[in-house]
């Protein structure tokens, strides 16, 4: 698993007490959402974003590793992975997966195999 998953990037402009909830997110090939929640947690940084219906309504889990740019004035966050890729990585359930080491680990590897 990568070391830096987990942790906003300095160079993508996050600033610990963003809030970051309801910014659209832009993947490398176009939008997949809006933030529904953010974390700021050492370790375990991420956003859920809630995909509309583009994957059926389903909420997606991204490590803060995967942010490149934040763009607070047109409230847009940039991550450097395709639709596919966010697509196909591990379901996440809210109910289920919320404060899971097991799933942030088990997601940690799909994401880090693509970096």
């Amino acid at each position: 698993m990568s070391e830096g998953i987990w942790g906003y990037p300095p160079a993508s402009g996050y600033q610990t007490g963003t809030d970051l909830i309801g910014f659209k997110v832009e993947a490398t090939d176009g939008s997949i959402g809006k933030i529904d929640k953010h974390s700021d947690d050492v370790g375990a940084a991420h956003l859920v974003v809630d995909t509309g219906a583009w994957i059926f309504g389903k909420h997606v889990l991204l490590p803060a590793g995967t942010i490149t740019r934040i763009d607070t004035a047109e409230r847009k966050v940039y991550v450097d992975r395709t639709k596919d890729e966010i697509k196909d990585a591990p379901e996440f359930d809210r109910d289920k997966h919320t404060g899971d080491p097991g799933y942030l680990e088990q997601l940690g590897k799909y994401y880090g195999q693509h970096m």
